[in-house]
């Protein structure tokens, strides 16, 4: 069993079965136990499951009893307002990423007949853009993620190293007051970071409910943003610091 799909296979089984020793993985998987503890540690390294005395254990799915399509209900029309006003950041012939927030799924919607290239791991993206004749699309590998209609994993993020991007558009689940940008999920966290990353343009996509949202993981400093669309409403004092530090505020109009 080649590396990558060794490594889905140990996630759908500790999700499936629960926590299970590095000595039965390798036993039912056919490989060494020096395997397993490799593909455990990098596994763990991306948030993926938690290693624990032995053997590991898969995190539950922060997104379960919040999936994509209850996200995507939460206040629509402050989402589309914001993916309207950051339509305008858009050239034509630019090279965008897309992630995989609700939010960026409105952007989407918005770039249909633009002359394009989207790259992204987000399953929402694909079936708004899929049948577009003019804009180029292409998928980022990786393993589904079913509650949230994304691709996450090793294969992901080696992707993303392989590319680089006019800008990306990334969403988020809260804002902190000093303009860190926080998420909630482990296993999207370094997607987010590695899209970053790939793009000469970073633009946060965040409602004014974001404002301070929730998540307890760091996805990026502020200093790491080049814009922020948002809402008139969102906290004044952090778009303040967010404006200090040179990122550029941008309010949708209602």
């Amino acid at each position: 069993m080649i590396q990558h799909r060794r490594r889905a296979e140990i996630v759908r089984r500790l999700r499936c079965s629960g926590p299970m020793s590095a000595a039965a993985l390798a036993g039912s998987l056919g490989v060494s136990a020096s395997t397993i503890r490799r593909d455990l540690a990098e596994l763990s390294r991306q948030g993926t499951l938690t290693r624990v005395h032995g053997g590991a254990h898969a995190e539950a799915d922060a997104d379960v009893d919040m999936p994509f399509a209850n996200v995507a209900a939460i206040a629509p029309e402050d989402k589309d307002a914001v993916a309207g006003c950051a339509l305008e950041l858009v050239n034509d012939g630019d090279v965008l990423l897309l992630d995989i927030g609700t939010t960026v799924a409105h952007l989407a919607r918005r770039l249909r007949g633009r002359r394009v290239t989207v790259l992204t791991s987000s399953l929402a993206v694909l079936d708004e853009l899929r049948a577009d004749e003019c804009v180029e699309l292409l998928v980022l590998g990786g393993l589904v993620r079913r509650t949230y209609h994304s691709l996450v994993g090793a294969l992901t993020e080696d992707a993303l190293r392989q590319v680089r991007a006019d800008r990306a558009f990334i969403g988020a689940s809260g804002v902190h007051g000093d303009g860190q940008v926080l998420d909630s999920t482990l296993v999207e966290t370094p997607i987010k970071r590695a899209m970053i990353a790939a793009a000469g343009q970073v633009v946060l996509l965040a409602d004014k409910g974001k404002f301070p949202g929730t998540g307890a993981l760091r996805v990026c400093g502020v200093d790491e943003l080049d814009v922020l669309v948002t809402n008139a409403g969102a906290d004044s004092a952090t778009l303040d610091t967010c404006s200090a530090a040179g990122v550029e505020v941008m309010l949708a109009c209602d």
